[in-house]
């Protein structure tokens, strides 16, 4: 019986490395099956439609698209993580291959094993059934290793060379780059380790997602500059102009009045100039389309700050003002911190 139980599982891991990649994309499949966890902003079903400048990100990450590099430089709690648990888990039900997730440090790795992605093994009813059982005789699934017919998921830490070099990936995401060492056991910087695991696959994919920190020692920066350059441009909803948000528009001193609660984003159009509410905001994502400044690179990139994040989320136009007019003065009397935090984390710049 034993016997008989592994000659099945070799028998289907060729099957499904002979099956083509699916047509259908890493959106729709995450419409149909994805499930966000209890502790996230809305918990229940993913909704690309609560997210839309995530569509076209996952859909460069879907095998069908050529790209085979994808960068997200990119604000806080914007679903950058969940798009590449999407990813991990799509990998898992429909193109079973190696794929190797980074983080920057090991810890950080356990964690992401076991709160997202497990908790996505056991919501996700496609999922339940494809990986291995955790048993203490059985490697094949622990912390950091799922293994699944025809692949498996390998956690790996930036401060830790040898987890980098465990596994060759066909499928490689790289979180939070700006906060991983410059070099990692003497062997180099951990982004070019990882990379290297990726080059025996013709159809590889590569995703770096990070908020940027300092200019200098930046990572995501240079890699959003040397690829497309998206940004996600957005209707005004009086005029419907086009024009992707971005803090110098973003006003809250209204007759002379400096007050959070007057916060509002000022149209660009010279023509049009009216206070747009933050109430207006699902109309405009819906209606929204990544702009890139040099579409025809290969490497597609995507850059997003916090004036994007969903209505009803946590971080509201008015909370942000609030948390702006405290930076500023903090500022004014020497103390740069938080400011410096603001713009790396809200506005996703360096």
């Amino acid at each position: 019986m034993i016997a008989l139980a592994s000659a099945d599982r070799v028998t289907s891991a060729f099957d499904a490395g002979l099956r083509p990649d699916p047509l259908q994309t890493l959106s729709e499949w995450s419409d149909e099956n994805m499930i966000l966890p209890s502790y996230s902003s809305e918990r229940g079903p993913f909704r690309t439609s609560r997210v839309p400048f995530l569509k076209e990100i996952m859909d460069c990450l879907s095998p069908s698209h050529p790209c085979q590099e994808v960068v997200f430089m990119k604000c806080v709690q914007i679903a950058g993580t969940q798009t590449a648990v999407n990813w991990a888990s799509f990998v898992i039900d429909r193109v079973p291959a190696s794929m190797m997730l980074v983080e920057p440090t090991v810890d950080l790795a356990m964690k992401l094993s076991k709160t997202k992605i497990q908790q996505a093994l056991d919501d996700v009813a496609c999922l339940r059934d494809k990986v291995k059982t955790a048993r203490s005789r059985d490697s094949g699934n622990t912390i950091l290793m799922k293994e699944f017919t025809g692949g498996m998921l390998v956690f790996a830490g930036a401060n830790s060379g040898v987890s980098l070099r465990f596994l060759p990936a066909r499928f490689l995401f790289l979180d939070e780059i700006d906060a991983y060492p410059q070099d990692v056991d003497g062997e180099g910087h951990p982004v070019e380790l990882a990379e290297n695991r990726t080059s025996s696959f013709a159809r590889c994919k590569i995703f770096k997602n990070s908020t940027p920190l300092t200019k200098e020692l930046s990572v995501i920066e240079p890699a959003y500059l040397n690829g497309s350059r998206g940004h996600y441009h957005v209707p005004c909803p009086f005029c419907l102009h086009m024009q992707w948000l971005q803090w110098k528009n973003f006003i809250f001193t209204v007759d002379g009045v400096t007050d959070p609660k007057n916060a509002a984003y000022r149209c660009e159009n010279a023509a049009c100039g009216k206070l747009i509410q933050e109430h207006h905001k699902p109309f405009m994502l819906e209606n929204g389309q990544w702009v890139h400044e040099d579409p025809e690179n290969p490497v597609r990139s995507f850059h997003i700050n916090i004036l994007y994040q969903p209505y009803g989320w946590k971080l509201s136009w008015e909370v942000l003002a609030k948390q702006w007019l405290k930076a500023s003065k903090r500022a004014s009397r020497g103390d740069t911190r938080a400011l410096k935090v603001f713009i790396n984390t809200y506005l996703a710049q360096t």
